[in-house]
């Protein structure tokens, strides 16, 4: 593969791709990618034709786009250059600009936009791909040799081909010899009995010819054979396929008609079919609206029946506290209880005035005696006197 080659890839043929696809495919597996690529990155393997186009890949484009950048990567980081593994953030656009750079600085070829690798498929890819394989290969120290081939000597070939002659001639010889000697025996025999004789014996008189696999013209006289047969087979099956088709074609025909006399048959039904659905459409717009007023109405019912509960509960707490005769029972208890506490304090406020009385007059007796006493010393010393 030449450099111009790779550096027009958009121009050439198609079937390019292919070649370019099994050849980039060996070389990754003489790189290791099996073990560095796909079970690192917990990948697929390639196959035959992985990056020629989408088509033979069943998952989405985006899924080989990912595929060529690892792999691109791993093969410029393997290249000697350093490059940073692809991240799912990363702009594609500028991915494979950095990819075309990387391969222009390591020599290659790559005389083309980077829009054409963003489909991960397609010609250029693998040709870009392919350049970055070999210069890994090439970094590595990894070169392809020329295959050798062993070959005979000619002079064994000379003294084989002589041998044959003379074991030919030799057999010859004693076939002449032989041939004299049956002429003078059938002279002595019986026709009759030397036919039956060749009878039984012409069967054991096949030799078989061992084929050498080495000598072309087997093979070419097997070649003939095949397409022979492939010849005779192909007859049997274009006639075959021949009527097949035409039983195909009758059969579509047949059905092409029978649909179009079926559809002008249900032609009314169908258009009645329409105009139920559009009609059903309608019924199901005005379902939907007036569905959506009846939950509103719920809702405000819900809330109304919320604030109903609630007044009904106040209600009742204000009627049991009413109807309650508990309070007044309260009340009453409580009113005698304090008439009973008035009457206890009526006897504690009596008996300390009866208290207070008597202190009042001990205190009086005690003065009264006090002056008594001070007024009966006074009169003992004035002097009799009578009246």
């Amino acid at each position: 593969m030449s450099e111009g080659d790779e550096a027009d890839c958009p121009r050439r043929p198609a079937s390019r791709a292919f070649v370019v696809m099994e050849l980039l495919l060996e070389r990754l597996k003489l790189l290791n990618y099996e073990e560095e690529v796909v079970a690192r990155h917990n990948l697929k393997p390639l196959n035959r034709h992985y990056f020629v186009a989408s088509r033979y890949l069943p998952s989405d484009p985006d899924e080989q786009f990912h595929m060529f950048r690892v792999i691109a990567a791993w093969l410029i980081n393997t290249a000697g250059r350093s490059f940073p593994a692809p991240q799912e953030n990363d702009d594609p656009t500028a991915t494979a600009s950095n990819i075309l750079a990387e391969l222009r600085a390591l020599g290659g070829k790559g005389n083309f936009p980077p829009s054409n690798l963003l489909q991960g498929s397609g010609e250029c890819v693998c040709f870009v791909l392919y350049q970055l394989a070999e210069k890994a290969l090439k970094k590595r120290g990894f070169s392809f040799k020329r295959p050798t081939h062993a070959r005979e000597s000619t002079e064994d070939e000379f003294m084989m081909e002589d041998k044959a002659e003379l074991t030919f001639d030799n057999e010859e010889d004693e076939m002449s010899d032989d041939e004299e000697e049956d002429e003078m025996d059938q002279e002595a025999v019986d026709p009759a009995e030397w036919a039956l004789e060749v009878e039984r014996v012409l069967p054991q008189l096949t030799a078989p010819i061992e084929t050498d696999n080495k000598d072309w013209r087997s093979h070419v006289d097997q070649l003939h054979q095949h397409r022979d047969r492939i010849y005779s087979s192909l007859e049997q099956t274009m006639s075959f396929l021949h009527k097949l088709q035409e039983d195909i074609s009758n059969n579509m025909k047949k059905l092409s008609s029978r649909e179009e006399s079926i559809n002008f048959q249900l032609k009314h039904l169908i258009q009645e079919y329409r105009d139920g659905q559009a009609k059903m459409r309608d019924a199901s717009e005005q379902y939907e609206k007036a569905n959506g007023r009846m939950m509103d109405r719920t809702r405000v019912v819900a809330e109304v029946n919320d604030s109903l509960r609630k007044v009904k509960k106040q209600m009742e707490e204000k009627g049991s506290s009413m109807s309650d005769e508990a309070p007044v029972v309260k009340i009453n208890q409580s009113l005698v209880k304090l008439n009973q506490e008035i009457a206890e304090m009526d006897v504690t406020i009596s008996v300390l005035q009866h208290l207070l009385l008597q202190a009042k007059l001990r205190e009086k007796h005690n003065m009264m005696c006090d002056m008594y006493a001070t007024n009966i010393p006074d009169a003992a010393a004035e002097p009799f006197s009578p009246s």
